[in-house]
């Protein structure tokens, strides 16, 4: 049986919250997936470990806080922010195109506001 959209996001926050990237690319992303993002273009399952890593890299590990969670069939909206000792991000906005049971294509936003500038 299929996993909803509702079960992948889902899935997907609490995977990102973890920090557990190879759980969320092994369940949640479509191997042919496409990430539009603030920072360019990401594709496939490399992609998706290149914008995490990206993101990793400018903010750390830190606890994300999810504002807004709207799901409407294939389409899901996320509205967060997070912060660590070197730097912050207070306009998160991710949509998300989820087919059969895989986020197939994703839109990123997000500023960083570094904390040593």
């Amino acid at each position: 049986m299929s996993r909803t959209a509702t079960d992948v996001f889902l899935d997907h926050l609490e995977c990102a919250q973890r920090g557990d990237i190879v759980a969320d690319i092994e369940r949640n992303f479509s191997p042919a997936c496409t990430l539009l993002t603030s920072y360019g273009v990401f594709r496939g399952h490399e992609g998706v470990k290149a914008a995490a890593a990206l993101l990793d890299q400018q903010i750390g590990k830190t606890e994300y806080h999810y504002r807004t969670q709207m799901i409407d069939g294939e389409l899901a909206f996320l509205e967060w922010s997070a912060e660590s000792s070197r730097a912050r991000i207070d306009d998160g906005a991710d949509s998300y195109l989820i087919r059969n049971g895989r986020i197939e294509a994703m839109t990123i936003h997000y500023t960083v506001q570094s904390k040593t500038e």
